[in-house]
């Protein structure tokens, strides 16, 4: 079969780490929008991912995602849950206005980021209720895109788990009820093969596969999410390092997109973005301040040249 991914890449610098987030220069508009205008060359869609969240400081990041909606590039719309007190009618709320207010600019909507991940800050699995949020966040989203007749994908993501003693995409199951899976359009995966665990070059492929099918047969079975369900791949990258060679980054980022091509009609896998576009700050030494697979200065690592090949190759 010949269907293409569908790509896209966070735009911005700033990242989350296991404290908070990074402090990132300011990013560059014209610069930003010359990056995504070379990745996405003549491909009528290209997605720019971006987030906000309801019950912190509902800034966006990166600021002002509509100055690089140019083209035919839309949003992929983060909306974060991070209640202190699990209010889920003020968080249905934020989400209604979230979308008839941008809308238009937008091709898809996530749901809560990473709800089945602990003890990060930045992610909202530590908020009383964020379960809850996921279900009726999606069914919220769903109604008002529909009343508006807006062409918008909702789903919500998540990180791999692979401990058995993990009851999150049980509770999900329990959850869930028919509007539930009338109103899901896919459900994203954040993965970042060898990391934050080592895996060797020539390992990465079965690697790749064997997280897309533990992800696609295990955890979404036990919600009861079905195949015809896609998978999207919504955060993946390579961080650099004085350890990590740039070279390095743009072997592996090859070998996981291309590995995530080949078992994509497998697994049901239809969109691709990467995280991300430039480094926090290319001199920290830290890896979650060199993601990019450009400079802080928009110089570009071999990555970027590589990730614009593979979208006019596989998009």
């Amino acid at each position: 079969m010949s269907r293409k991914l569908i790509f896209g890449i966070y735009p911005g610098g700033t990242s989350g780490t296991e404290a908070g987030l990074t402090v990132a220069k300011p990013d560059n508009a014209i610069l930003v929008n010359d990056a995504l205008a070379k990745l996405q060359d003549s491909l009528s869609l290209f997605l720019v991912r971006c987030y906000t969240s309801f019950g912190s400081t509902n800034k966006w990041t990166p600021a002002n995602p509509l100055q690089y909606l140019n083209n035919g590039r839309k949003m992929d719309l983060v909306v974060g849950y991070q209640s202190k007190e699990g209010d889920i009618e003020g968080w249905i709320n934020f989400i209604r206005n979230i979308i008839n207010q941008y809308g238009r600019h937008m091709a898809k909507v996530q749901i809560t980021e990473e709800p089945n991940l602990h003890n990060i800050p930045v992610v909202d699995g530590d908020y009383p209720r964020v379960r809850e949020a996921v279900v009726e966040g999606v069914i919220a989203a769903k109604k008002v895109i529909r009343k508006r007749g807006l062409p918008i994908e909702v789903g919500f993501n998540a990180v791999p788990t692979f401990d058995p003693a993990n009851d999150f995409w049980r509770e999900i199951g329990r959850l869930a009820t028919p509007a539930f899976y009338e109103s899901l359009d896919y459900v994203g995966l954040d993965f970042f093969p060898d990391v934050f665990r080592p895996v060797a070059l020539d390992e990465l492929e079965e690697a790749v596969r064997f997280v897309l099918n533990h992800f696609r047969y295990i955890s979404l079975a036990e919600a009861n999410i079905p195949f015809v369900v896609p998978i999207h791949i919504t955060e993946n990258g390579w961080a650099t390092s004085p350890e990590r060679s740039a070279e390095k980054q743009a072997k592996v980022l090859e070998c996981v997109i291309r590995a995530i091509h080949e078992y994509r009609i497998e697994m049901n896998v239809t969109h691709y973005e990467l995280f991300g576009l430039r480094d926090a700050d290319s001199q920290n030494p830290n890896i979650f301040h060199q993601f990019g697979i450009m400079q802080d200065d928009y110089s570009p690592k071999p990555a970027f040249a590589m990730y614009q090949k593979l979208i006019a190759e596989l998009g």
